[in-house]
């Protein structure tokens, strides 16, 4: 907890049978702030001089073992004074550094100040990770990124590859932003966590996964973005408490800013009483919230260049956004994600996007959002290939409209577990080549005229532990090369057709439905069989709102 937030504390006093528990259970606050009304307090010091010196040493030398002189090792570990954080960041980015470099990052530090004087000089020491990072611009602007959104929050993999692709040209199945995000964690610059460590295809590299970073880590990010003029940076960070624009912002006499990447957080207290300005450039628009009406920013009219907006509410509950639609002059938009948001329609919400690329709905309310079919509809999108529905537990049909975008290329639903069937009119989608069904738990079948779906390669049907059948024309994808299908409880058999999918490459499932494909394997060639142990864990467990 930060300072000021104590009354939270009292909202976990739990009432049973009308009386305040008093004893029976205990509330663990962990704070670099002192709270002087709580009863006990246990200060945790920094890492004494040999256990600072081992840490440090398992991040900046191979096997541990020192390779420059003793003295310079001594100098920054005195530095980070016992900072596990600063130990293990300053010491990887020195891992494998000649001499020099050493020599360097001493002389840069400043002599005799503790690194806890103050906030700055503790960057000051992380800072030196990033300035390892001089040469790879793509992998420091990556980092920089981070500070894009709310502190102590999972960001999404996903999210972040929708941004990296329309800024650094990455690659639309995620494999370099995995690359990147390997990267920064091998700096120990950010914490990835991996859903599925054991299943990494090139189909999706990012899936469900998340990063976090550290408070202070975080707050390196923000700084060195909001380093010279404000109309020189690359990227602006706004944070707003209550109402209260920051003056830089507001008093600018109507001047533009010139800024590629924007992001606003605001707070429970914010009211949507936005600042007229203007800020016409941006590429990629971030917007957090809390609240649970939500007004977005007028100024967002005037954005002709916006190819990405990311919309997410941290609240516990989900928002409405009250000014439906988007505007049409966001003609430029081609990647659109929104986050714990209700959506009563979203036909109309995206009507106005004709270069719409890709949509993502995540633990969105989205029961009547497919109720409203546009006239034309194949016309209506023509640059739709993407849609991403994940966590949407009101989700129990697809209607049979969206069938009518036949330029789609993906269509992957997750954890959506109410969700029942699939429109007949699927195997209209002619262009498809992915369809990602896992965990969609209550699934019963997939509809015969997915026989009809010949440019797929990819299918997922992990976790629907209701499907008992596939259907029998399932060998016409001719074109499929990958399977999943771990966790097909019900499954007792497959149609004898799965013998004319020639190009199939690969099935990645589980021991009792490998047992199912081993029949079939003389008649495809290609054909390997991955057999993979349950990975148990709750990394996919995502926040459901109330």
């Amino acid at each position: 907890m930060w300072s000021g937030s104590e009354s939270l504390i009292y909202q976990f006093l739990l009432p049973i049978h009308g009386y305040k528990i008093l004893h029976g259970y205990k509330i663990l606050v962990t704070s670099r702030f002192v709270f002087p009304q709580f009863e006990w307090t246990y200060k945790l010091n920094m890492l004494n001089r040999q256990d600072a010196m081992t840490l440090f040493h398992h991040y900046a030398f191979k096997d541990g073992i020192c390779t420059v002189q003793k003295h310079l090792v001594e100098e920054v570990v005195r530095g980070c004074s016992g900072s596990p954080l600063a130990l293990t960041v300053v010491g990887r980015s020195l891992y494998r550094q000649p001499q020099v470099n050493w020599i360097s990052t001493v002389q840069n530090w400043s002599q005799g100040q503790s690194i806890y004087d103050t906030n700055m000089v503790l960057l000051s020491r992380l800072k030196t990770s990033l300035d390892a990072l001089d040469g790879m611009e793509v992998l420091k602007n990556c980092f920089l990124d981070l500070g894009l959104f709310p502190e102590d929050q999972r960001i999404p993999v996903a999210a972040l590859k929708d941004m990296w692709v329309e800024l650094y040209n990455l690659d639309e199945g995620g494999m370099y932003t995995l690359i990147y995000l390997h990267e920064l964690s091998n700096r120990n610059l950010v914490n990835l966590t991996l859903v599925r460590k054991d299943d990494q295809d090139a189909n999706d590299y990012c899936k469900e996964h998340f990063v976090m970073q550290h408070d202070l880590l975080r707050e390196l990010a923000v700084h060195q973005s909001s380093q010279g003029s404000i109309e020189g940076r690359e990227r602006l960070i706004v944070e707003i408490n209550g109402n209260a624009f920051p003056e830089w912002l507001t008093d600018r006499n109507h001047q533009p800013i010139n800024v590629r990447i924007l992001s606003i957080t605001t707070d429970n207290a914010f009211c949507s009483n936005w600042s007229n300005v203007q800020i016409p450039d941006v590429k990629v628009l971030i917007l957090n919230f809390q609240v649970k009406i939500y007004t977005l920013p007028e100024f967002m009219e005037r954005m002709s260049c916006l190819t990405v907006l990311l919309v997410t509410n941290y609240g516990f509950t989900r928002a409405i956004l009250e000014n439906f639609p988007l505007p049409s002059q966001l003609n430029n938009l081609k990647r659109l994600w929104l986050e714990n948001i209700s959506i009563p329609s979203i036909a109309p919400f995206i009507l106005p996007l004709k270069n719409l690329q890709k949509i993502s709905m995540v633990t969105c309310e989205i029961g009547k959002a497919f109720e409203v079919c546009p006239i034309s509809i194949s016309n209506t999108w023509p640059n739709l290939n993407e849609i991403n529905i994940e966590y949407c537990g009101d989700l129990v049909e697809i209607p049979a409209w969206v069938c009518g975008i036949v330029h789609l290329k993906k269509i992957k639903l997750g954890y959506c577990q109410e969700l029942v069937t699939l429109p007949p009119e699927l195997g209209n989608l002619t262009n498809l080549e992915v369809l990602r069904l896992q965990s969609c738990t209550q699934l019963l079948e997939l509809p015969e005229s997915i026989s009809g779906l010949r440019e797929s390669k990819y299918l997922d049907l992990s976790d629907c532990v209701e499907m008992d059948h596939l259907p029998e024309r399932l060998g016409d994808l001719c074109g499929l090369q990958i399977i999943r299908m771990m966790g097909c409880t019900a499954l007792s058999e497959l149609p004898p057709s799965v013998m004319d999918l020639v190009h199939l490459e690969r099935v990645i499932c589980d021991s009792e439905i490998a047992y199912l494909w081993r029949f079939y394997k003389d008649y495809l060639d290609k054909l390997e069989i991955v057999v993979l142990k349950e990975d148990v864990n709750l990394n996919w467990l995502h926040k459901t709102p109330a």
